[in-house]
């Protein structure tokens, strides 16, 4: 099944694919730095040419909903292709991705690539600190990339990448910034694929939003919040299976369509807030630093009594579950230093941390909050902003 793309020059095609054969696919398109769907768009046109029977059987049984994008009317050449092959869509695109895997071999050199889609969880336990603008804005500067920098300090350009928000949090307030509506209780949303993956229908991908695609290229996406999970703890009780993967499995099938995913996560000290925290654990042969947890805080004494707060939940749950989260940084916001000695004090306090650092001070401001207010991206509504820098400084920082 097809349906338009949001640009006009690709259609959405709903398949299935073998989930092993999915993860290579994903693992060597990164390798090679080829984006998945054009890997697609070029496994498809190889198929074709491909004399009849050359093209090998693949064993689709156990095959799991997939999605990807075409260019417009290559899904019903192909689909064409499969009928006068007397072959099921589905095997079609088997072999073709199970050719193009097989025909684009990875290089020694390459395979130092990192395979994972990287994931930065931006919480903390106090509310108001600016986890919503932290988590956008940096989502936003990952999209646009950064050019290289000249001078007295050189520094690489960083390309933009497909990056994927999600609004963790039931107050929704990234959803509300970015000018999208939550999704309404009872309808399918990422809490309903956390808690009743018996029940859905649809998927994940077909709830993300692009934000502002001639802005940032088409690579920024929005997953929506849900007004059900306000009750996200208490359903994660009767969760069958372990409930810390319980965000993990629910988006490990977004994750071949983004390279980065950054989460908002509520101010919590729950079960949702330990699947939060775990989704951002290292993974096995993943680079340290790679992925794990952003933490906005402020100036001020009761920021850091929350700090200690998170920082022990951190622990548990990386006792608890024997993963290693990484603490990728601090990021003081909303910093005044006309507040006077509490301010300038605490933020030396977070600077002399050392361990996690702090990776920016974001300046209190006019711009987020008109930003808000207007329902726009911070980097496209006050691009060159002292806020929109520091985003920017955020992204460098990361890597």
């Amino acid at each position: 099944m097809a349906s338009p793309y949001s640009d006009g020059g690709r259609e959405k095609v709903a398949s299935k694919l073998p989930v092993a054969l999915r993860q290579e696919l994903k693992t060597r398109s990164a390798q090679l730095g080829i984006d998945m769907q054009d890997a697609v768009t070029e496994a498809v046109e190889q198929w074709r040419a491909r004399p009849v029977g050359e093209n090998p059987s693949v064993d689709t049984a156990g095959a799991e909903s997939w999605n990807t994008w075409l260019p417009a009317g290559l899904y019903d050449d192909f689909k064409f292709d499969c009928t006068r092959r007397d072959i099921s869509f589905v095997q079609g695109l088997a072999q073709a991705v199970r050719v193009w895997v097989d025909s684009h071999a990875a290089s020694l050199n390459e395979l130092t690539i990192p395979q994972y889609t990287r994931r930065i969880v931006v919480c903390n336990q106090k509310g108001g600190v600016g986890k919503t603008t932290v988590a956008a804005g940096l989502g936003q500067a990952i999209a646009l990339g950064l050019p290289a920098t000249t001078g007295g300090s050189k520094l690489p350009a960083l390309p933009g990448r497909r990056t994927l928000l999600v609004d963790y949090d039931p107050q929704g307030h990234l959803t509300s910034q970015l000018g999208v509506k939550q999704v309404p209780p009872g309808n399918e949303s990422l809490v309903t694929h956390m808690v009743e993956r018996d029940r859905v229908v649809g998927t994940l991908l077909e709830q993300v939003v692009p934000i502002s695609p001639d802005h940032f290229d088409g690579r920024l996406f929005l997953l929506p919040s849900s007004f059900d999970a306000f009750l996200l703890d208490s359903r994660l009780g009767s969760v069958r299976g372990p409930r810390e993967a319980s965000l993990q499995r629910a988006l490990a099938p977004l994750e071949e369509h983004f390279d980065i995913i950054v989460i908002d996560a509520p101010p919590n000290l729950g079960l949702a807030m330990d699947a939060g925290l775990y989704y951002g654990h290292r993974r096995k042969n993943e680079a340290i630093g790679a992925s794990g947890v952003l933490i906005p805080v402020e100036a001020e004494d009761s920021s850091a009594d929350a700090y200690a707060m998170l920082d022990s939940q951190i622990r548990t749950v990386s006792l608890d579950y024997e993963v290693e989260i990484d603490r990728l940084g601090l990021v003081v916001n909303k910093f005044d230093k006309r507040k006077g000695y509490v301010a300038t004090s605490s933020l030396d306090n977070w600077q002399s941390l050392g361990s996690p650092p702090v990776v920016a001070v974001v300046p209190d401001l006019k711009h987020q909050r008109e930003a808000v207010h207007v329902k726009q991206p911070l980097l496209m509504y006050a691009p060159t902003s002292t806020q929109a820098q520091r985003m920017r400084e955020i992204r460098r920082r990361l890597g």
